[in-house]
């Protein structure tokens, strides 16, 4: 322990967050179900409200009810499989946080009849959380997504809400669809360049 220099103490860092990142690109999985799902949500929204023009075009979220228990499903299989670091924790408290945020902003929108300004709620929570993951695991995709994510959201104070949607569904796809599938062939390029060693 006497010989513990600071290249040391970096290398240490460095694999923890080489083992974050694969843990995290292992479980790509929440990034990709839960893009695609708000992806089909807003579009399918923008569908119903737009070219359908029903009132009922909010049934379009109902989707989200498949993320909820695919996720439930998909952490109790993954739960013991793999260590997790203090990076994984924060992780995961991070996104746990920002889940109960989201919900929050529907009920309180709701409540007071302004839900179209959930759009612009939801892309700046979007970006929290990729940026965030992002710089704990230095992986810039996901850092430039939060990055677009802001610039969406000022976006949406400027125009319509059929277009609040569609920004929505731009905003999802370069912060959570585009950086998950990024991460998902990073990890299996990874575990291939593993198996030949």
């Amino acid at each position: 322990m006497e010989n513990f220099s600071p290249e040391d103490g970096l290398r240490v860092i460095q694999t923890m967050i080489d083992k974050t990142k694969n843990s995290v690109a292992d479980n790509s999985f929440y990034f990709l179900l839960w893009g695609w799902l708000v992806l089909i949500g807003a579009l399918l929204q923008y569908i119903l409200f737009v070219i359908v023009k029903t009132p009922l075009h909010p049934v379009a979220w109902n989707v989200m009810f498949i993320g909820f228990i695919a996720s439930a499903i998909h952490g109790a299989r993954a739960k013991g499989r793999s260590v997790r670091t203090y990076v994984d924790d924060g992780l995961k408290n991070i996104w746990l946080c920002l889940g109960v945020i989201q919900i929050l902003v529907v009920f309180v929108f709701g409540r007071f009849g302004g839900w179209e300004y959930c759009y612009t709620a939801f892309i700046l929570t979007y970006s929290i959380g990729c940026f965030l993951t992002g710089r704990l695991l230095r992986f810039g995709p996901l850092v430039w997504g939060a990055v677009a994510c802001w610039a969406l959201a000022v976006l949406t104070t400027y125009v319509g809400i059929e277009t609040k949607m569609l920004l929505m569904a731009a905003a999802i796809l370069i912060s959570y669809i585009i950086p998950g599938h990024l991460l998902r062939r990073e990890y299996k390029k990874q575990k291939a360049k593993e198996a030949h060693v």
